[in-house]
C-alpha cells in the first residue's frame, strides 16, 4: 500500500480523504493558498506545503506547484478530490511523467468523458439515449441564440468542461441566451481554465438521478445503486438522498448497467459517476460522466456500507476490486443536505467572514439506529473566504427508510449553529419539512417552484407558536429565577418571579400563566383550556435549548435580547417579545422604527468583485434590465432593474471589491 499521498484539494473534502488514509496508515500531505493557511485540512494533515496566493487561478490549480509540493514531500500519490484538478487530463499525465500514482481513472477516460461534448458523442455512438442538442463549440453569443433557436426554447447552456453548477445557464428566451452564453463563458475560464461552451434541450420537471460506479485497472465495473439530486438551486444540488424515491428496481437495474457499460467503453477504473435526467414516465437520458468523487459520495456510502475513498486508494495502488455486483446491497435511507455560506433571505447570495460560532451536531449512532455524519472542512473562529466554493459542510443521516432519515436531518439541522456569517441553515430545515419534499414528488425546479419568490423564512401554524410562546416563557422564567438568586435574600430587595405573561410573536399575543415547577413549568394558554408540561436543563448564557414539551423533544435556537428572544426554529426566525401584562398594555403606544428609503439605489447584495457596469449615467433602464455583473465565490450574478428608471450616478467601476449593501449606482 501507498506510505504517502497527496490530497491536492482544500476544504471538506481534503479533510474527508484525510480521515480514510490516516484509518489506512498512509501518512497524508495538504497543500495550502494564502488563505488556507489556518485551514482544518492543513491541521489535521501529517505534513501541509504552502503553494501561493489565495486565488486558485495561482495555486490549487497550477499544476507545476503541486507538482512541486509532490517532489517536496515524497508524496507517492495524489488524490483531487472533486474540483479543481480532479478531471484535468494534463495534470493525471503530468504524474504518470513524474511516476506518481492518479488516485482516479486513467487519462483517457478522462479525456473521453471529462469533456461533455466528447462524452455525449461517444454515448450516442455506444447507443445510449442522449438530451438532443447542439454537441459542437459556439464561437458567440449571436450562434448561442441561432442554435437555441433551433433546438427550441427552453435550452440549457453548459460549460464543456464544467461541474458543479458553474457554466451554467437556462435560457428561455434570445436575451437570456445572449447573457447566458457569456456569463457561462465567463464562469467556464475563470473556474476550469476552458471557456468552451455547448446547448442542450432543457428538459422540464424532470429528476436529476446519478448512478455510482466503481471499478478497477483488472476490467472488473460495478454500480452502487443511485443518487437522487434534484433538490437544486442555479443548477448547483442543495439536498442528495439515496436511494431515489422515485425509482423502481427495473429502472434502477437498467441506469446501472448503462452506466457500466458506458464506463467500461473507456476502460475506466477508480470512482464516477453517470449522470441522468429522468422524466415523469421514467425515461432516462445520459447527462454526463464525472470522473472523479462526488461531492454527494456520503450518502453512497452510508446505505452500502462501502468506503469510496478507500476503493480508489486500493484501485490506483493495483488492487483488484473485492466487491462483486451481487455484494452490493442497498440498506435503509440517507439524506445530504449542503451548508453554504449563503444568505437565504438575500436570494442565496454568497456570505463572507469569521464563524464566531460553529458547533454542528454530535456525529453518532443514536438509540433508535439513526446516523447522524458531518463532513466539513470549517471550524469555530475560522473565516469563510470569497475565494473558494460557498460550501462549508455536508450534514448527512441515516435511517432505516426515508421517512426516518428525513425526521432524523430536521433534528440535526435544529441543533447546528452557526453564526458570523450569512448560512442556509433556515431553508434546509424547512425544506425537510416540506409536504411536497417529503412525498417524495420532487423534480429540478422544486425550489424555483415553491420559492418562486425566494425564501422568507417559514410562517408557522398556531400549534408550534404556541409551543415557542411557552418555551420563552420557560426560558423567560428560568432566567428571571437566576436574577433572584444573585441580587440576594433580604426581603426588602427581593426580586418577584412573576406567573402571568404575554408572549408577542408577530402580531399574535399570547397570555400565559405558569406553574412554576423544580426543572420547568406546567404553562397555561388560551383561558385556561390548555396546558403544556415543559421541562428543560437550560441556562441563560446557552444558545441552543433543547426542551420536552408534553413529551415531545424540541430545539430551539435562542438569543437573549432586552424584551425576549430571538428564537429559530425549524426554517422559522422569530422576535419573540415575552412581556408583563403592564408592558403589554402600553407596548401598542410604541412608535415603530420604519427602514430607510433605499428604492432608488442599487446595493450590492453581497462582498463580491465588480465584473461589468451595463449602464451608463443618465440612460433611461427598463424593469429586468441587466445593470451590473458581480463575482462572488467562482459565481457570477447579474444585477438587473426592478423598474423603469434612469440612472443618476454610478458608484463603482470594473474590478472594485465591494462589501455588502455598498452603493453600486443610483437613481432619478
Amino acid at each position: 500500500m501507498f506510505r504517502k499521498i497527496l490530497i491536492a484539494n482544500r476544504g471538506e473534502i481534503a479533510c474527508r480523504i484525510i480521515k480514510t488514509a490516516k484509518r489506512m496508515g498512509i501518512v497524508t500531505v495538504a497543500v495550502y493558498s494564502d488563505a488556507d493557511r489556518n485551514a482544518l485540512h492543513v491541521k489535521m494533515a501529517d505534513e501541509a506545503i504552502h503553494i501561493g496566493p489565495p486565488a486558485a487561478s495561482e495555486s490549487y490549480i497550477v499544476i507545476d506547484k503541486i507538482m512541486d509540493a509532490i517532489k517536496k514531500s515524497g508524496a507517492e500519490a495524489v488524490h483531487p478530490g472533486y474540483g479543481f484538478l480532479s478531471e484535468n487530463p494534463k495534470f493525471a499525465k503530468a504524474l504518470a511523467a513524474a511516476g506518481v500514482a492518479f488516485i482516479g481513472p486513467p487519462v483517457g477516460a478522462i479525456e473521453a468523458m471529462g469533456d461533455k461534448i466528447t462524452s455525449k458523442k461517444l454515448a450516442a455512438e455506444s447507443g445510449v439515449t442522449i438530451v438532443p442538442g447542439h454537441m459542437g463549440l459556439i464561437e458567440d453569443a449571436e450562434e448561442a441564440v441561432k442554435i437555441s433557436n433551433e433546438i427550441g426554447y427552453p435550452v440549457m447552456i453548459k460549460a464543456s468542461a464544467g461541474g458543479g453548477g458553474k457554466g451554467m445557464r437556462i435560457a428561455w428566451n434570445d436575451d437570456e441566451a445572449r447573457e447566458g452564453f457569456q456569463s457561462s463563458k465567463n464562469e467556464a475560464a475563470s473556474s476550469f481554465g476552458d471557456d468552451r461552451i455547448f446547448i442542450e434541450k432543457f428538459i422540464t420537471q424532470p429528476r436529476h438521478i446519478e448512478i455510482q460506479v466503481l471499478g478497477d485497472s483488472h476490467g472488473n465495473c460495478i454500480y452502487l445503486g443511485e443518487r437522487e439530486c434534484s433538490i437544486q438551486r442555479r443548477n448547483q444540488k442543495v439536498i442528495e438522498e439515496a436511494p431515489s424515491p422515485f425509482l423502481d428496481e427495473a429502472t434502477r437495474k437498467s441506469m446501472g448497467e448503462e452506466a457500466v457499460a458506458l464506463a467500461k467503453a473507456v476502460d475506466y477504473c477508480s470512482a464516477g459517476t453517470v449522470e441522468f435526467i429522468v422524466d415523469g414516465e421514467k425515461n432516462f437520458y445520459f447527462l454526463e460522466m464525472n470522473t472523479r468523487l462526488q461531492v454527494e459520495h456520503p450518502v453512497t456510502e452510508l446505505i452500502t456500507g462501502i468506503d469510496l475513498v478507500e476503493q480508489m486508494i486500493r484501485v490506483a495502488y493495483g488492487e483488484v476490486l473485492s466487491i462483486k455486483q451481487e455484494d452490493v446491497k442497498l440498506n435503509g435511507w440517507a439524506i445530504e443536505s449542503r451548508l453554504y455560506a449563503e444568505d437565504p433571505y438575500r436570494n442565496f447570495l454568497p456570505s463572507i467572514g469569521r464563524l464566531v460560532k460553529y458547533q454542528p451536531p454530535a456525529e453518532e449512532t443514536s438509540s433508535n439506529g439513526t446516523i447522524v455524519r458531518n463532513d466539513t472542512g470549517v471550524f469555530e473562529g475560522g473565516e469563510i473566504s470569497m475565494y473558494y466554493d460557498p460550501m462549508i459542510a455536508k450534514l448527512c443521516t441515516w435511517g432505516k427508510d426515508r421517512s426516518t432519515a428525513i425526521d432524523a436531518m430536521s433534528d440535526a439541522l435544529g441543533a447546528f449553529e452557526v453564526e458570523g456569517i450569512g448560512h442556509n441553515l433556515p431553508f434546509l430545515s424547512a425544506v425537510m419539512d416540506h409536504e411536497r419534499f417529503r412525498s417524495g414528488n420532487i423534480s429540478t425546479a422544486f425550489i424555483e417552484e415553491e420559492y418562486p419568490d425566494g425564501f422568507k423564512g417559514v410562517e408557522l401554524g398556531q400549534n408550534d407558536s404556541q409551543k415557542i410562546a411557552a418555551a420563552c416563557a420557560v426560558l423567560n422564567m428560568i432566567a428571571q429565577l437566576r436574577r433572584t438568586r444573585i441580587t440576594g435574600t433580604i426581603a426588602n430587595h427581593r426580586r418577584v418571579v412573576v406567573e402571568d405573561w404575554v408572549i408577542k410573536i408577530g402580531d399574535n399575543d399570547i397570555p400565559l400563566n405558569l406553574d412554576i415547577r423544580d426543572e420547568g413549568a406546567v404553562v397555561t394558554l388560551n383561558g385556561g383550556e390548555q396546558k403544556l408540561d415543559v421541562t428543560t436543563n437550560w441556562r441563560p448564557g446557552q444558545s441552543l435549548a433543547k426542551l420536552t414539551i408534553d413529551g415531545q423533544e424540541i430545539a430551539l435556537k435562542v438569543e437573549r435580547n432586552p424584551t425576549g428572544f430571538r428564537v429559530r426554529y425549524r426554517g422559522a426566525d422569530l422576535e419573540v417579545k415575552v412581556l408583563s401584562q403592564r408592558q403589554a398594555d402600553l407596548s401598542v403606544h410604541m412608535i415603530e422604527k420604519i427602514a430607510p428609503d433605499t428604492s432608488k439605489l442599487l446595493l450590492c447584495p453581497m462582498p463580491g468583485l465588480v465584473v461589468s457596469i451595463a449602464v451608463s449615467e443618465g440612460e433611461e433602464v427598463q424593469e429586468g434590465q441587466a445593470l451590473a455583473v458581480i463575482s462572488a465565490m467562482k459565481m457570477e450574478n447579474i444585477l438587473r432593474a426592478e423598474k423603469k428608471s434612469i440612472v443618476s450616478k454610478i458608484c463603482v467601476a470594473a474590478d472594485d471589491s465591494l462589501a455588502v449593501d455598498e452603493i453600486i449606482m443610483e437613481f432619478e
